[in-house]
């Protein structure tokens, strides 16, 4: 048997060669299948096919046992041409009716992507429509292939033939669930597992509980996960990816609080849902545990790990330790290197950022999609304009790579930043791509800063069509009215929220003190430090006064803390973490909406009074504040750069760009791992948040 070039051509050619032996022909088969078995369940699938030609030349006559095993490495080693004529020898041989054979071949054409052939396997066997493992396979196929509609198709005809189905046929369908528009499906799978006691299988539940939690409704995934009387490992894991990928971080923490208290020893995919929550949360010390442990059990040199742990460090404030990581890592990915771009350019750090770009480049390490939306993230928050637009034209006229919604909301920031709010409307009427809602809330957010009404109504008419009910637009555009000082405008937007229903995001802060995140709303009553955080508040405020100097003209603001309805949320996490700490601590604060000048000089001016390092992330702004002791605070500003001015010092103001309303994290690394996509869809997130870093020395 000669085996040929495969017939992908996406796939490198391979021709395989063989050596006969010279010993003397053996006709016996079944020694020949026990070491073919071999050979294929331990990957090495030239060699298996390498015996089998020599089986073939040695007299030897294969069998129902022999063809799986053989089949099996023609798939793995994308080798239609030769599985067809393996195909030929099942045929020749008459084992085409056996069942094992015949799934095989169906794997075979629609793992190689020729579903027309193995439905034809299906169709002209007799056997098939009677073998629930010929369906398995097949509904598998098209389920691989993409083709969701083939696969119910042939799920319901399994079902009219009377053909008994079993865990393995809904382990195949259940994939295809995971899509939110696919949960109606999902559920009648659901149900049909429990009509046939599927769902105490525990290989079925995992895959139910995953649905669920992918499809959003985590409420349903966690019912399965507490209705599973022996958790393992892998159930453990399914509900931390879960909650980590719609941004539940809290619930991650507790979760994974309660998998050690009972004695479930965790895992790579563990560790990395911990820390995407981490980072989500700003959880520094519960970050730093996690990399204790990731030592302790030995996956120090894990690379997803790394990468992960970079982008906890740099998200929670610690740039220093990120960058450590980096460096020390043998063998940097794209991933890497994109973890870490993206770190200095959430800090503001875009000169450096751009370093680290040029670098990977010249490492001869290629940058995809998610490199460039850090690069070109970093150049919009450093007011690196011409830098930015050359990276933006170089990925699609030297790399390839075609730009998405995400590069022109960075594109259309960078620009609006810089003051070229025509520029920007223009490449946004130039896209290849429809606009999405952040790519107009980028515009809406230049309008903001420059104060271009005009404009900033026509994105507002744009973008609202697209995510109407997203608050943030509304509230961004009645800011822009009342700098204004245009009334029957606010007017306008506060009727329009009314017709249809929508509140203001309520704020809210949460600060992390001995591995715990205490979470602060507006005008907080409820918790159990109620009395002394207020008390602590009244003396900060009257220590800023003393310290300022004079009383701030806005009165209301001096004195909010008496109105339990009024103080905000980022105010009573700081008193708490100075209540609960000693000096010289870092004090990290996170908060859901853009921090009040109120509070940004209130933090700033109680850091240098309690000896306080603060780091405050909200989702907004990029500005560093830092005290030097009995020389006063510096404070960094970023204004908006000259439109010609694309590298100079000049950095942008902070915008109330709705395109943060992209909350949920771009792909957690669980699920890239579980996929083996890790390479396509990385950690570092499309959201960049900002921070405040408010430093004591």
């Amino acid at each position: 048997m000669t085996i040929k070039p495969s017939l992908n051509p996406h796939k490198a050619t391979k021709q395989l060669r063989f050596q006969i032996p010279k010993t003397p022909p053996i006709a016996a088969t079944s020694p020949w299948n026990t070491r073919l078995r071999e050979l294929a369940n331990q990957s090495l699938f030239t060699e298996a096919l390498s015996l089998y030609r020599q089986m073939l030349c040695y007299g030897a006559t294969p069998n129902a046992f022999t063809f799986p095993f053989a089949l099996k490495s023609c798939t793995a080693l994308w080798l239609p041409f030769a599985g067809s004529q393996l195909h030929c020898h099942v045929i020749k041989s008459g084992c085409e009716l056996e069942p094992f054979v015949l799934t095989s071949l169906v794997s075979l054409y629609c793992k190689c992507r020729l579903v027309d052939n193995a439905r034809k396997v299906f169709d002209e066997s007799i056997k098939s429509t009677h073998l629930t493992v010929c369906y398995n396979a097949l509904i598998s196929g098209y389920v691989l292939n993409s083709l969701v509609s083939e696969a119910v198709s042939l799920f319901g005809k399994m079902r009219e033939q009377g053909v008994e189905i079993n865990s393995v046929t809904m382990l195949c369908l259940l994939p295809i669930c995971v899509d939110p528009g696919y949960l109606w499906l999902g559920m009648c799978c659901h149900c049909i597992c429990v009509k046939f006691g599927l769902d105490l299988d525990f290989s079925v539940g995992n895959c139910l509980m995953t649905m669920y939690v992918k499809c959003g409704s985590v409420d349903y995934g966690r019912k399965l996960f507490d209705q599973v009387p022996e958790k393992g490992l892998i159930t453990w894991n399914a509900m931390i990816s879960g909650y980590a990928q719609n941004g539940l971080a809290t619930h991650v923490l507790e979760l994974y609080r309660e998998m050690k208290s009972l004695g479930v020893c965790p895992d790579a995919v563990t560790f990395v849902g911990v820390l995407s929550s981490c980072a989500h949360l700003g959880a520094h010390s519960v970050g730093l545990e996690v990399e204790q442990q990731i030592q302790a059990n030995g996956f120090g040199s894990n690379p997803f790990l790394n990468n992960a742990l970079i982008n906890m460090y740099a998200r929670c404030g610690n740039l220093k330790k990120a960058r450590a990581i980096f460096d020390g890592m043998p063998r940097k990915t794209v991933v890497s290197w994109t973890a870490i771009i993206g770190g200095y350019g959430i800090h503001g750090h875009g000169e450096v950022a751009v370093q680290l770009f040029d670098e990977m480049l010249k490492s001869g390490i290629k940058p995809d999609g998610t490199a460039f939306v850090s690069v070109l993230s970093a150049c919009s928050h450093a007011g690196l304009t011409d830098k930015g637009l050359e990276y933006f034209y170089a990925m699609k006229n030297k790399y390839g790579l075609q730009p998405g919604p995400e590069h022109y909301t960075c594109m259309v920031d960078l620009l609006g930043r810089a003051g070229q709010l025509n520029e920007a409307l223009e490449l946004i009427e130039s896209m290849l791509v429809e606009p999405d809602g952040a790519v107009w809330g980028a515009l809406l957010g230049a309008c903001k800063i420059h104060k271009n009404v005009e404009l900033a109504e026509l994105a507002f008419g744009k973008v609202i069509k697209l995510e109407p009910m997203n608050t943030g637009y509304y509230v961004l555009l009645s800011n822009i009215y009342s700098e204004a000082r245009n009334l029957d405008g606010i007017m306008r937007v506060r009727m329009m929220m009314r017709e249809r229903r929508l509140k203001k995001d309520p704020g809210y802060s949460y600060v992390e003190l001995k591995g715990r995140v205490h979470l602060f709303m507006v005008g907080e009553r409820n918790h159990h430090q109620t009395v002394e955080i207020y008390r602590m508040l009244d003396k900060l405020e009257n220590l800023v006064q003393e310290h300022d100097g004079t009383k701030r003209s806005d009165q209301k603001n001096s004195e909010e803390h008496l109105n339990d309805t009024e103080v905000h949320s980022e105010k009573l996490a700081i008193a708490f973490g100075i209540i609960n700490t000693s000096p010289g601590t870092e004090i990290v604060v996170m908060k859901n909406l853009r921090i009040c000048g109120d509070c940004h000089l209130f933090i700033k001016l109680v850091s240098k009074i309690v000896d306080r390092q603060f780091i405050v992330r909200d989702a907004t702004r990029h500005c560093r504040a830092i005290c030097h002791g009995s020389e006063g605070c510096s404070l960094v500003q970023y204004s908006p750069a000259s439109p010609n001015s694309g590298t100079g010092p000049h950095r942008p103001l902070h915008s109330e760009k709705a395109s943060t309303a992209r909350s949920a994290l771009c792909c957690p690394l669980s699920h890239c791992m579980e996929q083996g996509r890790y390479e396509q869809n990385h950690l570092v997130c499309l959201r960049m948040y900002p921070y405040l870093i408010f430093t004591q020395n």
